[in-house]
Parts: C-alpha cells; structure tokens; sequence
C-alpha cells in the first residue's frame, strides 16, 4: 500500500516556514518604501531661547513660551534702551532636488546666535521623504555622489525631522564654515542623495 504525500509547498512545515521568512522581509520592504508615501510634518520655532540663560527652575520650552508671549507685547520704543541681538545669517542658499524622483524645495541658513552658537534652519522645506535620511554639511558646493558628499571635512547633524516644515539643527562648535558648503538630504542605507542646498 502507498501513501500519496502532498507536493513540499503545502506541507505544513514548509507553509510555516514560508510565513516566517516572509514577516521580516515584508517588514523591511515597508520601512524602506513607506517613507516614499508618507509625508512627516514639523514645524519648529527660530529658537530665541537657544542664545537666553536658562533659570535652574525652568526648562527650554518654558523660556521659548515666554518669550513668545512677550514678543507679542507692544511697548513704547525708547531711544535710549539698547535694540535687541538679532540673529546674524552666515550663508543661505535654495534648497533643490537631486533628480526628477527626489525633489526638494525650501531655504537653508546657518545662523549665529548672540551667544556664538550656531543652527542650520531649514524653512518652507519640502523634500521627497525616504527611508533614514539625514541632515549632512558637506565641504562640496554640489555634491553628485556619495563621495563628495563625505569628503574630508562633512558633518552629520543628525535625522531629519520631516520631510516637510521648519525645522533646526545644532551645528557643533568645532565646525568651521568654508569658502564651500553644502547641506544635503542623505539617505544612509543606500547612500543616495535626496535634495541639496549649495550654500554661500
């Protein structure tokens, strides 16, 4: 007497094991291509309390909300009173797509705070979103690769917010801005360039 065995692809081992291969790769494919639909908004305040003291018994986000408030506060002018800071504009320039798929658009300025810190700003940004991507300074005007864009020199300042807003990023003290700068959209896993920003 013979036993008539199923074909391996609906044995339920393999059925099994078919699914449990399947969830990781699914799960992979989703967090590489969903970033491509999905539009992420942040929309952040110049931060006038960047260059403010801040007092033991209040937090950043306090002192910001304060001095809001009193922005908002019309006061008679005196000639004799001293005019506030303002914020100096290093350099700025536009920011631009890669190509036809990652397109960008928006304004990047380094500022200098009136305590000598420094942020990059990005304003009325709006850059095609993808998986990891990062804010990078890089010592290339226009970067077209992955190597001009990690040339000697170039700093990370960390993830993008969103895709989409006003956002800031704190440039370390140490680095120093050269005769050619660049901010540019990187995404890491693939080490493709999304937007860039020639900067002067």
């Amino acid at each position: 007497m013979t036993t008539d065995n199923p074909p391996i692809y609906k044995r339920r081992w393999f059925i099994v094991a078919a699914i449990a291969a399947a969830v990781p790769v699914l799960a992979l494919a989703w967090w590489l291509g969903s970033p491509l639909f999905i539009d992420r908004t942040v929309i952040e305040d110049f931060p006038r309390a960047a260059a403010a003291e801040i007092p033991a018994d209040m937090t950043a986000e306090q002192v910001e909300t304060e001095m809001l408030e009193a922005e908002s506060v019309t006061v008679t002018a005196d000639d004799d009173m001293p005019a506030a800071a303002e914020p100096d504009a290093l350099v700025s320039g536009e920011i631009t797509g890669a190509d036809d798929f990652h397109r960008g658009s928006g304004t990047a300025t380094i500022y200098q705070l009136e305590d000598g810190s420094r942020i990059l700003r990005l304003e009325n940004l709006d850059v095609t979103n993808g998986p990891d991507l990062h804010v990078l300074l890089s010592p290339v005007a226009d970067p077209q690769n992955r190597d001009e864009v990690t040339a000697t020199g170039y700093i990370d300042l960390g993830s993008l917010k969103g895709n989409q807003g006003d956002q800031n990023y704190e440039i370390p003290v140490a680095f120093e801005i050269g005769a050619e700068l660049s901010v540019v959209i990187y995404c890491v896993p693939f080490h493709v360039i999304f937007s860039t920003a020639s900067l002067s």
